[in-house]
């Protein structure tokens, strides 16, 4: 039996509906739905130009630099820029082709708003572990050595993965986001530092999220069989003892 239908099927099932979501809205809306992730490179390559000017690594630094011993206010104010800060000692044509796919999918498929939502509580959730993780110390399972304190945050991918992962579980693309899920975890098996955490913390925001909206549209779904299940119970236990009848 040849297998090339088999894994035709399987890319299908897998990729099928998320393919189909951006060839439609791309087709309705063309450039203007990639609005906020062409509005994200553009920052981020401007921001790359500005670091690495003597004038303007400073001025980057101060707005959108985060570190976990910074005050947790100051750290908060900074979060939002850090995003699209790329990070110095990485080629910044990851960053950019990271966003620009990523993002581009992810704003088609959940529209301008949520994606940018999404990418922030990734980023956010990874900034917050940090302070966690150092205040925990090196001699706990999720702790972090007192010089990790001092490492500035900044860069996209803690976004990308969240997103990634959200886009997966929206679209039921179960083994795609599985396999971002375990390149993360080898990542940090591999090389075990602040940003490989980070990106483990960023799933773990994403997937709570998922989960709730996944449990709340079960019991407000009347097609799911356990909403109709506590109805019917609901129905034939009859009016709790401060109610009418």
């Amino acid at each position: 039996m040849s297998l090339s239908p088999a894994l035709r099927r399987a890319a299908v099932r897998e990729w099928g509906p998320l393919f189909t979501a951006v060839r439609q809205r791309l087709a309705e809306h063309g450039v203007r739905a990639l609005a906020l992730t062409l509005s994200a490179v553009a920052l981020t390559a401007a921001i790359q130009v500005t670091q690495n000017e003597a004038w303007g690594y400073g001025p980057v630094r101060s707005l959108g630099a985060v570190r976990a011993e910074d005050p947790l206010p100051l750290a908060l104010l900074r979060t939002p820029l850090s995003l699209f800060v790329p990070a110095l000692d990485l080629p910044v044509w990851g960053a950019l082709a990271q966003i620009l796919l990523v993002f581009g999918v992810a704003e088609v498929c959940l529209g301008r708003w949520r994606a940018l939502a999404v990418a922030y509580g990734a980023t956010l959730a990874g900034t917050l572990y940090a302070r966690i993780g150092v205040a925990l110390g090196p001699g706990t399972f999720l702790g972090l050595p007192a010089s990790d304190a001092q490492v500035v945050d900044t860069g996209p991918s803690a976004a990308v993965v969240g997103l990634a992962v959200y886009v997966c579980h929206q679209r039921r693309a179960w083994i795609t986001g599985a396999l971002v899920v375990l390149a993360m975890v080898v990542e940090v098996l591999v090389k075990d530092n602040l940003a490989g955490r980070e990106h483990l913390a960023a799933i773990a925001a994403v997937l709570v999220v998922c989960g709730v909206r996944e449990w709340r549209g079960r019991r407000h779904d009347p097609r799911d069989p356990g909403a109709a299940v506590r109805t019917y119970r609901q129905a034939a236990a009859g009016p709790g003892p401060g109610r009418r009848r």
